[in-house]
């Protein structure tokens, strides 16, 4: 079977999945965005993806995602513009690059990082989506500003003016079950909630969570934005 096939299959399976699930907790399909994670795989692939309508693309490793941002924009591509999405950490010696070739930064956990974000945006582009990554689950080794940290950290984000501060984003521990997936997003969603209602901002529209093994569960807790990468480009193959 091509490549392109495979692809377009299963992206349109990930689909087929967002909507089954809004469906059965009375949700509308068009409230959640479909992120494509697109790690360790090459432009080609990317480019492929994008062919089937696919617009946001995710990248965990900041280096590989300026290198396929870079090919792609110089690459002759009659499709709307890729939107791209850093994921992966960010180290104060990457901001840079971050906040110069992509969209939206999903995983600020402290103001000296936003504070580089903000003042490294170039003029000429709109202002940089950020999202806070919590620690919503607690874990010893995870990143992320602790759930009550969170409202006094966005405060502070909200007041740059080359950032938009757009929501939060969670990466937890797997649980088994769907009960206990969904109880541990709800967490997020309440999180979310209480925020937004003290900001008061408009723009404080996004909850980025759930991924290929949990998305349905995050859908139903009250995800606006899942990040499948597996389900869409296959399973990853790392360097020795």
């Amino acid at each position: 079977m091509p490549v392109m096939t495979t692809l377009q299959d299963n992206l349109q399976a990930v689909q087929s999945r967002i909507a089954a699930a809004c469906a059965a907790c009375g949700r509308n399909p068009a409230e959640v965005t479909l992120l494509a994670v697109s790690k360790t795989f090459g432009a080609d692939a990317v480019q492929d993806v994008a062919a089937c309508g696919q617009q946001d693309f995710g990248e965990n490793y900041i280096q590989e995602g300026v290198d396929k941002i870079t090919f792609l924009q110089s690459a002759a591509n009659a499709n709307k513009p890729l939107i791209w999405h850093c994921i992966g950490p960010i180290q104060s010696n990457k901001t840079k690059y971050v906040a110069e070739f992509f969209s939206w930064a999903h995983t600020v956990d402290r103001l000296k990082i936003a504070q580089r974000l903000n003042d490294q945006r170039p003029e000429h582009l709109p202002p940089l989506n950020v999202c806070l990554q919590v620690n919503i689950d607690g874990g010893a080794t995870k990143s992320g500003v602790a759930p009550q940290e969170v409202l006094e950290l966005a405060k502070q984000v909200a007041q740059l003016p080359r950032l938009v501060l757009r929501g939060l984003m969670t990466i937890p521990d797997p649980v088994e079950g769907f009960e206990a997936q969904v109880a541990l997003h709800t967490k997020s969603r309440v999180l979310f909630d209480e925020v937004r209602a003290a900001l008061n901002r408009p723009h404080f529209d996004t909850l980025s969570m759930g991924m290929t093994s949990d998305l349905e569960a995050a859908i139903h807790a009250g995800s606006t934005m899942v990040r499948v990468g597996t389900a869409i480009f296959g399973g990853r193959q790392y360097p020795a």
